[in-house]
């Protein structure tokens, strides 16, 4: 079984910051994702019509690690938010600063996964059917709102039960600002416990206060 390593994450760290590495979501480039079908849909979140974010801004790191957990998915054959640990570790894990409030252990404020749709339009038309993947993509919560770093990634193998899989994150880098008053903290959860609201592969949980 393939293991992609974190080297490549912190090389990239090293030399990407994240003040420096942005392309507003009126531009896609090679730091949204790292093949043609990952920039599609990361444009397709972008500049969707319903989008509440100002701005979203790629970054490299994001993009390498949704490209890794889309390979992680597939040498598995599982979509899944906990293969390889939580989503919120595992942004910590490579160095990427997510905000001391977001969730520990299990924790999943960061990641949508989805597998089995061949096209960035019928993966994105199946995120805005599940609730919970709607609210983070298009920030409709003002948890959500705030995050402004995006990356994607897109892994087809036709070996693997779902042959295409996809990862987005989109999340907040960590400042020195105090934390937000949020009359609610969404927590979309690691394990697949419901069916999606529509006939579907979209893996999807209830949000529950935290």
């Amino acid at each position: 079984m393939k293991r992609y390593k974190t080297a490549k994450w912190l090389a990239c760290l090293a030399f990407c910051g994240l003040s420096s590495l942005g392309y507003a979501k009126e531009g896609v480039d090679n730091a949204c994702g790292f093949n043609q079908s990952a920039r599609e849909l990361a444009a397709l979140i972008m500049q969707d019509e319903a989008q509440q974010r100002v701005e979203i801004v790629c970054h490299p790191l994001l993009a390498q690690a949704a490209e890794d957990k889309a390979r992680t998915m597939a040498d598995f054959g599982m979509v899944r938010h906990n293969l390889g640990g939580s989503p919120n570790g595992r942004l910590r894990e490579i160095g990427f600063p997510l905000p001391h409030y977001y969730s520990g252990l299990m924790g999943n404020q960061v990641e949508a996964i989805a597998g089995g749709y061949s096209t960035p339009n019928s993966v994105w038309k199946a995120f805005k059917h599940s609730t919970t993947h709607r609210q983070h993509l298009l920030g409709e919560l003002d948890f959500y709102r705030e995050q402004r770093y995006i990356g994607v990634g897109f892994y087809k193998d036709y070996s693997t039960p779902h042959v295409e899989y996809w990862t987005v994150y989109l999340t907040k880098a960590s400042s020195d600002a105090d934390v937000p008053d949020f009359d609610y903290i969404p927590h979309k959860g690691v394990f697949l416990v419901k069916a999606p609201e529509i006939a579907v592969q979209v893996f999807d949980t209830e949000s529950t206060n935290q």
